[in-house]
Order: structure tokens, then sequence, then C-alpha cells
């Protein structure tokens, strides 16, 4: 044996690749729907560092997305305390803005009532009167 260095032949560690996520991943992440954000963002790949820092920072045309809408389904759903099955039984369409969920909300249609207590009990339709459900009667017989 020789008392002379040898030369080190492991692998050398690679440098670290940059992290793409595509347009749709990305709004995803961002809780936005895609087609109503601007076309640069929709036209190449996303690297994880720049959807941190739109987190961390986000752009004027990000807030006025996020406040106004567009919203995506599972946005809209979250919004109208309702699943997204329950949207689709609806007929609901995929995005609704900000002012139109507002409007459901104030309009409170009866599928809407009847889906938000069946969501979230208590959030929804008044006892009672859940499809189903037999009505109560405060003059029960024997109550006396």
């Amino acid at each position: 044996m020789t008392d002379a260095p040898r030369e080190d032949r492991r692998q050398q560690p690679k440098p670290p690749k940059q992290q793409l996520l595509s347009p749709k991943t990305a709004a995803d992440k961002l809780g936005i729907f895609l087609p109503a954000t601007p076309e640069e963002f929709r036209a190449a790949p996303i690297a994880r560092d720049a959807l941190q820092a739109l987190q961390a920072a986000p752009p004027e045309w990000l807030v006025t997305l996020r406040r106004e809408g567009p919203h995506p389904r599972g946005e809209v759903a979250r919004r109208l305390g309702v699943s997204n099955s329950a949207l689709a039984r609806a007929g609901v369409s995929d995005a609704m803005t900000t002012s139109e969920i507002r409007t459901l909300l104030a309009d409170m249609p009866e599928w809407l009532s009847i889906e938000r207590e069946k969501h979230a009990p208590g959030t929804g339709a008044a006892p009672g009167t859940a499809v189903g459900e037999r009505p109560t009667r405060r003059d029960e017989p024997g109550d006396d």
C-alpha cells in the first residue's frame, strides 16, 4: 500500500434543480380560477420560488381576483357553505364572481338552504323542512 491519497470517485451531488409547476397546479395552489388569470401567468410554467413569492406578496391582479372573482368551483362551494356535489346537483356554473355568490346567499333559493343543512347542520333550512323529514308539530296528542 502506498501513502499517496487516492482519487475520490464517488458521485458528486447535483446542483438543486428548479421545480416548475404547471399554470393549472399553481392556480389551484393559489385558489384562483385559471382562465381569469393574466396571459403571462397561463403562458409558462411557474417556479416554486415564484409561487411562494406570489403567496407572500401578491400582486394587484391576484388580490383583485381573490376578492372579486371569478372563483373556482371549490371556492364557490366553500363560500356558499355547500359541497362541490351540491353545486353539480343544482346545475351551478363552474365559476362565479363574489357578487353572484352574495346575490345567491341573499336570495337563498330552496336548493341552497337544503344543501347547506346537509353540509353543516344548523346553517340552512329550518328544522323539519329538509327533504324526507316530517314537519315538526307543536300540538302532539298526549302532550297535555
